[in-house]
């Protein structure tokens, strides 16, 4: 009477046993991590396995964008218990389907060829300059009009971070034009229409300059900066496309922490001349000074999450080869061994060792895509780990370009972070996502 009970829980446990035991088995796990989507370079070959010791009927609606097995008919069967290997032709997207003994359906995945990329890995420090697209507001100060003080910059409602692009209807991209604005209308006893950006809306403020009784000059109780300059090091450059991508994180306004928009800039050669070690805590960083400026190697154009990115004029030197190398999807990226290029000294790239510790997958742009520790045991000694300058540093893993290191973990200089090459390409204006990509040719601290 009482033994059905017992019967049927300990046939529920037997249950939840066999089904733990078979997720956690061989052709599980392998069917768990066959992908739905697999993209492919334009000659490229690829093997995945199943490890399901069954026949199946495999059908590929267009042998001539991808092969199975080398197969040029649309279906065939084979052993799921072998690999299947692919081999990718013209450009385009298909779809193999797999049936199980040739009726069930079991598995399809998209498939997409793309044009084949390669481009030259970076490493080099390089001294960057950009003029913002209008005035950075970076603070207020207080002006002396006779017994009280005022800000009127304050009073106008304008805000720290703040992008002043118009005064009275004229475009403002130079700290110098501002004086003389405030002046005149100082003078005239008129106010200055001013249009700025804010979060992304466009918005018009009144401001009456003040007259500092100090030294009898017209102010606007305004902090502002126009100019943004540092050193990064370049991740990439492509002279088929004739573009770079740098840094591998966005140039934020060192007061505000706003991201600079970019009115115009450049990228030149820059020459570590020391380095400030990394210590628990306290991230070090690269010395350098700009060279050769008269040579610009490139202009600047966007500044994004991923970095910087414009048009290259001119190939840098002191790399290690000038030879293209390929580019890795951000699903081939895996843990493990890999290294990076980057500059401890003078001007020449050099080759360290480092270790992938965590791979992210990633759907959407998005940084912190990999974890990266340093394991070069003269990269530790000379740097301490990561420093701010080391950003951008290129990640190469089985002979291919995957992504650059961005951040360095302040309580452990020894790891940061990096992010797939997949999305500074696309950055750069180098699509991955699609055959069509062809058409397109033409607490943490960030590392730099």
């Amino acid at each position: 009477m009482y033994l059905r009970p017992v019967i049927k829980k300990s046939f529920g446990l037997l249950l939840v046993f066999f089904i733990c035991l078979f997720s956690f088995s061989a052709p599980f796990q392998s069917f768990a991590s066959f992908p739905q989507e697999l993209r492919m370079f334009n000659g490229q070959q690829k093997t995945l396995r199943l490890a399901v010791p069954v026949h199946a009927k495999v059908m590929v609606k267009d042998p001539d964008i991808v092969k199975v097995n080398g197969h040029s008919t649309p279906s065939f069967r084979t052993d799921l218990h072998q690999p299947l290997a692919f081999h990718s032709g013209k450009i385009g997207e298909t779809e193999m389907q797999l049936k199980l003994f040739g009726t069930i359906p079991f598995k399809t995945v998209k498939v997409s060829v793309i044009p084949d990329l390669k481009v030259i890995p970076g490493g080099q420090t390089i001294g960057v300059r950009m003029k913002s697209a209008g005035i950075l507001v970076v603070g207020h100060h207080l002006v002396q009009r006779n017994a009280e003080t005022i800000s009127p910059g304050e009073q106008a409602d304008i805000r720290v971070g703040d992008l002043i692009t118009q005064i009275n209807g004229k475009q403002l991209n130079d700290v110098s034009k501002v004086s003389r604005f405030a002046d005149q209308a100082g003078k005239e006893q008129k106010p200055l229409k001013v249009t700025l950006k804010r979060g992304g809306k466009v918005l018009h403020k009144t401001l009456y300059p003040a007259l500092d009784s100090s030294d009898q000059s017209y102010r606007l109780g305004l902090y502002i900066r126009d100019t943004a300059a540092g050193v990064g090091t370049l991740t990439f450059y492509s002279p088929e496309h004739q573009v770079y991508g740098a840094l591998g994180h966005v140039i934020t306004d060192m007061d505000t922490q706003t991201p600079v928009t970019v009115g115009s800039g450049t990228i030149v050669h820059s020459n570590v001349t020391s380095i400030s070690k990394s210590q628990d805590g306290v991230p070090g960083e690269k010395r350098a000074h700009f060279f050769k400026e008269n040579q610009i190697l490139g202009t600047i154009e966007r500044n994004t999450h991923f970095g910087i990115f414009g048009k290259m004029h001119r190939n840098p030197d002191f790399g290690l080869s000038p030879k293209p190398m390929p580019v890795a999807f951000r699903e081939e990226v895996k843990e493990g061994k890999a290294e990076i290029l980057t500059v401890v000294k003078g001007h020449q790239v050099e080759k360290f060792e480092i270790e992938i510790a965590h791979v992210s997958k990633q759907h959407a742009p998005a940084t912190k895509g990999m974890v990266i520790k340093i394991t070069d045991d003269r990269l530790l000694k000379e740097t301490g780990g990561i420093v701010q300058g080391m950003s951008g540093s290129p990640i190469i893993q089985d002979g291919k370009i995957v992504g650059a290191v961005t951040h360095v973990f302040v309580n452990d200089p020894s790891s940061g972070y990096g992010c797939f090459i997949e999305w500074m390409l696309g950055d750069a204006g180098i699509a991955l996502d699609r055959p069509q990509a062809e058409s397109q040719k033409g607490e943490l601290k960030e590392a730099g």
